[in-house]
């Protein structure tokens, strides 16, 4: 068994699918109204769609999971996120672990986490 994809919910899914073009460079590989599949194994659902299958209030923002991505240039990161057409909640600014890794955290525009560092 292998893990084939992450899901995360959205409200927009436009908008969604933008944002995470623009900041990350992702593609759309499939698009099945409603439900979004994005290069390097991300998937987009719509929350409408995602709250029938579960039957329960949405959490946005919740702090339970994070996508975690990395980039050698970090602070070239943090500048195209600042110059991005997309208003930034950060979680954590630009910071260095003792161990070495710098990273920063923050909310897309449905409020799912999203961590960036630097290689380990």
């Amino acid at each position: 068994m292998r893990l084939k994809n992450i899901l995360i919910v959205v409200n927009d899914m436009d908008r969604a699918i933008k944002f995470y073009h623009d900041i990350f460079g992702l593609q759309v590989v499939l698009d099945q109204d409603g439900n979004v599949i994005m290069t390097e194994g991300l998937v987009l659902q719509d929350a409408k769609i995602w709250q029938g299958f579960i039957s329960r209030e949405l959490s946005p923002k919740n702090n339970m999971t994070e996508l975690y991505f990395e980039t050698p240039d970090i602070e070239g990161f943090v500048k195209k996120l600042e110059e991005s057409d997309f208003e930034i909640e950060y979680v954590n600014e630009m910071m260095t672990h003792s161990w070495g890794q710098t990273v920063v955290r923050f909310y897309d525009p449905d409020g799912n986490l999203i961590e960036v560092g630097t290689p380990v």
